[in-house]
């Protein structure tokens, strides 16, 4: 049985390592928007692989950052009529970079003294953590759009975004 096991394991790891190595070949000619991508905060290069295989890497398919945004599904709408405020709510939109959004924004978070941990801590005191959480997730969006568009490393703006020293 043990055998059995490590044969599967053993198929297994071709099966992957083939996988990787059809994936790096379609890559071959994006590195430098890998590269890029990777100096934003949160994103790795498994990340910056992802964002590039669902979005094309070609931004100028989304007229701005925005488009950008609520096609992944990370622009909640502001409906009010009224004075009555009415669903805020987030539409479907790529799930798997959503997904991965989510991700990198709790691990940008986790740095304090960034722009957006700054962000997300102002922003969650007054509407809540998770309503932070997708700001947050639209400002990597954002981020995103600009790196691959204007071919430029991210640029951390820091703490005194907020209040300049």
């Amino acid at each position: 049985m043990i055998q059995h096991y490590l044969d599967e394991i053993d198929r297994w790891n071709t099966v992957t390592a083939a996988f990787d190595a059809r994936i790096a070949t379609l890559l071959a000619g994006r590195e430098q928007d890998l590269e890029l991508l990777v100096t934003i905060p949160g994103v790795g290069r498994l990340g910056a692989e992802i964002i590039i295989a669902e979005t094309g890497g070609d931004m100028a398919q989304f007229a701005s950052a925005h488009h950008l945004a609520s096609w992944i599904g990370v622009c909640p709408g502001q409906n009010e009529s009224a004075g009555i405020s009415k669903s805020g709510r987030t539409r479907p939109g790529n799930a798997n970079l959503k997904r991965l959004l989510g991700i990198a924004a709790m691990v940008a978070l986790k740095n304090k003294d960034s722009y957006l941990g700054v962000f997300f801590r102002r922003l969650a005191a007054r509407r809540g953590g998770k309503r932070a959480l997708v700001a947050v997730i639209h400002k990597l969006a954002i981020a995103i759009w600009h790196v691959l568009h204007d071919h430029e490393p991210y640029r951390e703006l820091g703490p005194w975004a907020f209040h300049p020293p």
